[in-house]
């Protein structure tokens, strides 16, 4: 780690420490600055900040942390945001997938093993528990971990003490441990499958992720998130960007794979489509099927969610707001309403990017837009030029 990063983490540290050390019944800070503690994190609604307000009060404590939550929610982005605030965050963060390894080979990849411990054992090689000294260590998918080293790593975790495989010599374990599942583990330890008096060590601290469907305020902000890195990694010489009727398909959309299904179905959509826009007729079929976009208009919206409108009835909502009725009267001669509503969209645009001084986040939101779209629109229409003088 450079000394640069070191001080960036520690100030995020610190920054993170100041505003949560207050009474826990105090509401957080206002504004931007304890959003700032977690540049990974995309969004900000309720549900995804009062995880986060958690993370940051117990970051700086050993205790054992518990992460529930389905597969694709986040568990090792919010386990590392942890060891990245806390007082290890100098040494290493190790994740290990318990369900990844067959049960002959956990034990020695979580504890080593000794030169001759097996067949196959030419040398000594160190487990992820040593590697981890000092640090942290998450251990994911917990509840899939044999009953047999269920029971050493509760030695682990009361003693803080471990033996490899084939040794006898102890090792301190000064690691704090993060454990995380996507399984029921009630009905694991009434089926014998986990150890209550395991879960009572590991449930020291619990956090529990909300999925994807009761966080749809954030699904926009993950859009353009995951598109923007899709273009640069691509490196399209036209960006992709989703029509508006597209993001309002997605934003109904449940997500049963919740993020990692939203994030492999941009790339997908972004290799495919090799540029330009990309509208509802180009999602997967399970998408289209699973709302129309006037059903979504029906539907009712959840507490925290802001509906998507198309652009052409932001506008007329402007309009009806700030204009006479009658100056929307259909003249004798008729109009060619493509361009009038076009028309109609630039003004808007112009308006909106000379509001915000030319920056285009900002614009895009008094627009109701994501960025990628407002950007596309900007280049294709050439309403303004993408880089003014103007910082943006």
């Amino acid at each position: 780690m450079s000394t640069t990063d070191k001080i960036q983490q520690n100030s995020h540290t610190t920054e993170a420490a100041s505003l949560f050390d207050s009474d826990a019944s105090q509401q957080p800070i206002s504004g931007t600055n304890w959003r700032d503690c977690f540049p990974e994190i995309i969004g900000r609604s309720p549900a995804i900040a009062d995880i986060l307000i958690t993370v940051a009060k117990i970051a700086r404590s050993d205790s054992a942390v518990l992460i529930f939550g389905e597969s694709g929610t986040g568990k090792e982005l919010i386990a590392s945001a942890l060891h990245r605030l806390s007082n290890r965050s100098e040494k290493r963060f190790v994740p290990i997938n318990c369900s990844a390894i067959p049960e002959n080979l956990l034990e020695s990849e979580l504890f080593g093993h000794e030169k001759g411990a097996f067949t196959g054992a030419t040398s000594r090689r160190a487990g992820h528990f040593e590697i981890a000294n000092g640090g942290t260590i998450l251990l994911d998918e917990i509840g899939d971990m044999p009953l047999r080293l269920q029971a050493k790593l509760l030695r682990v975790l009361q003693e803080k003490q471990f033996t490899s495989v084939g040794g006898s010599h102890l090792k301190q374990a000064d690691v704090r441990v993060v454990a995380a599942t996507n399984i029921d583990l009630d009905k694991a330890i009434k089926e014998g499958r986990f150890r209550l008096d395991l879960f009572y060590r590991l449930n020291v601290l619990p956090i529990t992720l909300p999925p994807l469907r009761d966080r749809k305020a954030d699904i926009v902000d993950l859009l353009d998130h995951f598109l923007s890195i899709a273009n640069r990694i691509h490196n399209l010489s036209s960006p992709c960007y989703l029509s508006d009727t597209a993001i309002e398909l997605l934003c109904s959309y449940e997500w049963p794979g919740n993020i990692r299904e939203l994030q492999n179905l941009i790339e997908r959509l972004v290799i495919l489509k090799n540029g330009g826009e990309i509208s509802t007729e180009h999602l997967p079929l399970e998408i289209r099927r699973s709302l129309s976009p006037i059903e979504s208009d029906q539907k009712q919206v959840s507490p925290g969610t802001m509906p998507l409108a198309p652009i052409s009835q932001t506008i007329q909502g402007n309009i009806a707001a700030n204009h006479p009725t009658d100056r929307l009267t259909l003249p004798s001669e008729g109009i060619n309403l493509t361009q009038y509503i076009e028309s109609l969209e630039n003004k808007m645009i112009l308006e909106a990017l000379e509001r915000t001084h030319h920056n285009k986040n900002q614009a895009a939101k008094l627009l109701g837009l994501n960025r990628t779209t407002l950007v596309e629109r900007i280049k294709k229409r050439k309403i303004a030029p993408l880089n003014p003088t103007i910082k943006t």
